[in-house]
């Protein structure tokens, strides 16, 4: 009996440890209020849409662009691009449902149709008839549901590490390719119903640094403030539930790729993690007379790893020539149309 009384209190060293553990882990929701007041713009606006408050900012004149974030992460992942696009154009960041500042949906709306369904209400309620849009990973796939289902408002589409690839067999895609999700240890985290429900309460930020990490090709371009930001607003009430809900939502959504007749450009990271590259070579075979701008050495989300890059070529795509010289006044060439 000694060694049976051994084991049992190896094992309740364990579980308490591990009791320990999960404890210094613990971190409470942080305050609708108090999120807003340290990451809202002096931009953002909340606008009431099909029941949901959506935090929206806007910033620039002229024809408008939407950009549409990715999973986990929030509009302030285009603050570099609505800096750059903003002389010329007037750029709309959202923050989707379950996401950043605009918080949970009670009607737990969180598919990839859905968002396309907020898009398309959200330019209805500001009464824009036509539009371009760009999406970076699952908004990218958002842009090819809003750009399939009403591709008479769409200007152009611009898809960067986008989700939704087309498929030879079949036009009913999958928001996020399985094959794709396999290669994200975060989302198989998620998807354990043990692991996800301690994760509501007990979300360690070191996760979303080695996440970082992965979506970045150059971990070196990583700045702290944005791993503090992801795991900040992840904390916003509601949405460690709202992302739960959302990886278990259906996933399949409807794109009719001989709709996509706008001009469409792809961009892509070569070192995507997430998305491989070949996804990118899908597109430009699925979507007619698309134009395809791969950059070496980046990862998943160029539009934060190499901002002025990026943005530069997707101006170029619009018809605004970029200065070389910052003294010169740029040269407006076109919108396209």
């Amino acid at each position: 009996m000694n060694w049976l009384s051994k084991t049992l209190k190896i094992l309740a060293s364990l579980l308490l440890a591990f009791v320990i553990f999960l404890a210094l882990l613990y971190r409470s929701d942080i305050a609708q209020e108090e999120i807003i007041e340290k990451y809202s713009y002096p931009e953002s606006h909340f606008i009431e849409v099909d029941g949901v408050n959506l935090h929206v900012r806007f910033l620039g004149e002229g024809v408008p662009i939407f950009l549409i974030h990715g999973s986990f992460s929030s509009l302030h992942t285009w603050d570099e691009w609505q800096r750059e696009l903003s002389p010329h154009f007037m750029t709309i960041s959202v923050d989707l449902p379950g996401h950043g500042l605009t918080g949970p949906d009670e009607l737990k709306r969180y598919t990839v149709e859905d968002y396309g369904q907020v898009i398309l209400r959200l330019a209805e309620k500001l009464n824009l008839p036509r539009f371009h849009i760009a999406g970076n990973s699952m908004g990218g796939a958002v842009a090819l549901q809003v750009a399939s289902t009403r591709p008479d408002q769409v200007l152009s589409l611009n898809l960067l590490n986008s989700s939704g690839a087309p498929r030879p067999t079949s036009r009913t895609l999958p928001s996020e390719n399985s094959s794709e999700r396999e290669s994200r240890w975060v989302f198989r985290l998620l998807e354990n119903p043990v692991f996800s429900k301690i994760l509501l309460k007990c979300t360690p930020k070191f996760l979303f640094s080695m996440n970082l990490k992965e979506v970045y090709g150059d971990p070196q371009r990583i700045k702290a403030e944005s791993v503090d930001r992801y795991f900040e607003l992840m904390l916003r009430e509601g949405n460690r539930e709202a992302t739960l809900d959302r990886i278990s939502s259906k996933k399949d959504s409807s794109i009719d790729f001989e709709r996509l007749t706008m001009p469409t450009l792809i961009m892509w990271g070569d070192l995507d993690r997430w998305i491989p590259v070949n996804q990118a070579l899908a597109f430009e075979k699925g979507i007619s007379g698309s134009n395809l701008i791969i950059f070496e050495g980046v990862g998943h989300v160029p539009m934060e790893e190499i901002p002025t890059e990026s943005v530069a070529e997707y101006l170029s795509f619009l018809g605004v020539e970029v200065r070389k010289n910052y003294l010169q006044a740029p040269n407006y060439v076109s919108y396209v149309d």
